[in-house]
Formats: C-alpha cells, structure tokens, sequence
C-alpha cells in the first residue's frame, strides 16, 4: 500500500510541475520573450537543480528525514504555480521556473525513498517504475492541460499545476519512509568517495547530453517549431504528451526486458542514437502530424537511456549513502537542463531555429561515443 501512495504522490508532484510545460515556451513569446529570453527561463529551472541537489542529498543523508524534503517540494510546487496565475509576466514565468527548479530538487529523495521499497539488487527495477509514475503525471497534465487552455486559456494552466500540487502534498502527509533501513550519517571523506565513484561519474555525464537534448527540444523548442507548423493550445500540449507517452512504458521495461535482450550498454547507445536521429531531423518536418511521430520516437530514445543511467548510478551504492550519490547524478545532469535550452536559444537567436536543433543532436553523438568507451555492461 504505501508503494501506490507514494507513486500516486509522485505523480502528483510531477503533474504540477508539468501541468503548463507545452505552452512554456510560446507563452512566453507571446508576453515578449526573445529566443534568448525563453532558453533562460527554461534553462533556470536546470540551474536551480544543478546547485541545490548535492547539498539537498548531503543533507538529508546527515539528518536521516527525506520525507519532510518531499513535502516541502511539493508545497513550492504549488506557490511557484500561483504566482504566475495572478501575476503573468515574462519575469514572472522566470521566478515560477526557480522556484519549480527548486522543487524539482527533491525529486533526488523520491527516487531514494521508493528505491528503499526494494531490495538492493532490484533498485533498477525500481527506478524504472517511479520514471514511470513521473511520466504518467506529466502526461496527465498536459492532456488535462489542453483541455483548460482551450477551454480557458493558457493562464489557468497555471491554476491546474497549483491543483495537483495540493493533492500531492496532501497524499504526501500520509506516505513514509522505509524504517527497516539503518542510515548512519556520513562524514566529509564518505562523501567525497561518493562522488568519486567511477560508474556514479560515467553516467552523471552521460546524463548532462541526454537532459541537455530533451530539455532543449521535447521541453524547450519543439512547441515553436509546432506553433510555426500552425498548432493550437490543444495540440501543442499533444505533441508535448505523446513525447512522455513512451516513458510510462518503456521506462518500466528498460531496467528489465531491454537489459536482458542487449545488455546495459547496448540499450543506452541504442537510445542516444534514436534521440540524436530524430533531434536533427525535427526542424525538417513538414507538418504536425510527422512532428507528433518524431516526438514519439524521440520519447522512446529517452525512455531507453535515462532510468537506466540513474538505476546504474546508484545500484552498488549503499542504501545511506544513496541520497547523496543521487543528488550528485541529479546535479550534474542538472547542466544539460541549463545548457540545452540557452545554447539552443542563442544560436536560434543567431542563425535560426534549424540550426539550434542541429547542433543540439550532434552532440548526441559525442553521448554514443561516451558509451562505447565506459562500456557500463
């Protein structure tokens, strides 16, 4: 039972975050944003996590409580919705994404608290299932938010994430942590082997290129793109749901079947290919039917590499060290939340969108060459 409440819980926590995401950008434009502008609002968001999740993960780890973390998390959740509800803004929409980075910085217990539901040997297994919990609220809201911003306009998107942040925080007051885990605070010297620890680096930076490239495309860039194919609210937060659609499944199965049919390492360049592929390929498409196609794939190359490198990060890390070795995976791939979208940004400023997202999957390929030379199993 407190396995289910706590994914409900999570997907609550991701519902809110995500409930305005497929209007993010497009938003923003139309309140007067430059290209420049929407890369730094999407990119903050990244930023706050890449500087927050180390210390949050140390932390939490020393006091031994991860779960009063979580609901503090969700309650920014909520506030970061509200604000820019009442107060619509460009700035207003960069404060939001702070303080939305700043809740996603808790995401590192959620993963650690339901990692704790199972045994060691099956923590892939259970990340794969909470990625799953994740996507399914993020697909959630942005189907349901199609739905209120046509019906009422992109700004009570807004209103719709405050929502399902407060039944998150609600369900959150009745989950708990696993008790049968002895946590013993970590020393200064622990902590630092922690972040040294060989698998835990290979992944974190192979997990820099793979959020750089979905936070600056699927997450960033792809709804101008759709907006120039002439999409409306409605469809715009389809092409954004059926990215995260994959998620819910492949997510589920990547740590089990695909590892079993091609091993860890195959399965992860296999992803980034696909991702790369399709990243270079979305400026060309000619209308949004394709675009939706792309996006769905380009959901499944994700799904393939990202459960999986957090799954092997912290697999033959001790239980009370495993927050911290997840803040670090969480903080360092935090930089491809940053980088993605301001590097997209500026160089669509400069020499076009086509550009932006050619450059954004070459880099992809530097990911399969990572991978072949970690050879992570």
């Amino acid at each position: 039972m407190k396995k289910i409440l706590f994914m409900i819980a999570t997907g609550f926590f991701w519902f809110s975050l995500y409930a305005y995401i497929p209007e993010l950008a497009t938003y923003a434009e139309n309140l007067g944003a430059s290209y420049k502008m929407i890369g730094i609002i999407t990119g903050s968001y990244g930023f706050m996590q890449t500087i927050l999740r180390i210390p949050l993960g140390i932390l939490s780890d020393k006091l031994n409580k991860r779960k009063i973390f979580i609901e503090i998390g969700l309650f920014i959740t909520v506030v970061s919705c509200l604000i820019t509800f009442f107060y619509p803004s460009v700035f207003s929409l960069l404060v939001t994404r702070i303080l939305a980075g700043i809740a996603a910085s808790t995401w590192v217990l959620f993963t650690v608290v339901f990692s704790s539901y199972y045994k060691q040997e099956e923590t892939p297994k259970a990340i794969g299932i909470i990625n799953g919990c994740n996507a399914a609220g993020q697909l959630t809201a942005m189907l349901l938010g199609g739905v209120v911003s046509l019906y009422f306009g992109t700004r009570y998107l807004y209103l719709l994430g405050a929502i399902g942040g407060i039944f998150g925080l609600m369900l959150s007051l009745f989950t708990d942590e696993n008790k049968d885990v002895n946590r013993v605070p970590l020393k200064m010297k622990e902590i630092f082997s922690v972040a040294l620890e060989p698998t835990l680096i290979k992944v974190s930076i192979l997990g820099i290129v793979s959020q750089l490239i979905t936070y600056a495309t699927a997450l960033g860039f792809v709804p101008i793109v759709a907006r120039e194919l002439g999409a409306t609210g409605l469809e715009l937060s389809w092409i954004t749901a059926i990215n995260i659609i994959p998620g819910i499944w492949v997510s589920a199965i990547t740590g089990t079947v695909l590892v079993g049919w091609w091993g860890a390492n195959k399965t992860i360049i296999y992803g980034f290919s696909l991702s790369t592929i399709l990243c270079i390929l979305i400026p060309f498409v000619p209308n949004l039917w394709i675009l939706m196609i792309v996006q769905f794939f380009a959901g499944i190359g994700r799904s393939m590499v990202f459960p999986l490198l957090m799954g092997l990060g912290i697999k033959d890390i001790g239980q009370n060290k495993r927050a911290t070795a997840m803040g670090f995976f969480q903080a360092v791939y935090g930089i491809g939340m940053v980088m993605g979208p301001v590097i997209l940004g500026f160089i669509s400023d400069q020499l076009g969108l086509s550009t932006g997202f050619m450059v954004t999957g070459l880099l992809g390929l530097v990911a399969v060459l990572l991978v072949r030379k970690f050879q992570l199993g």
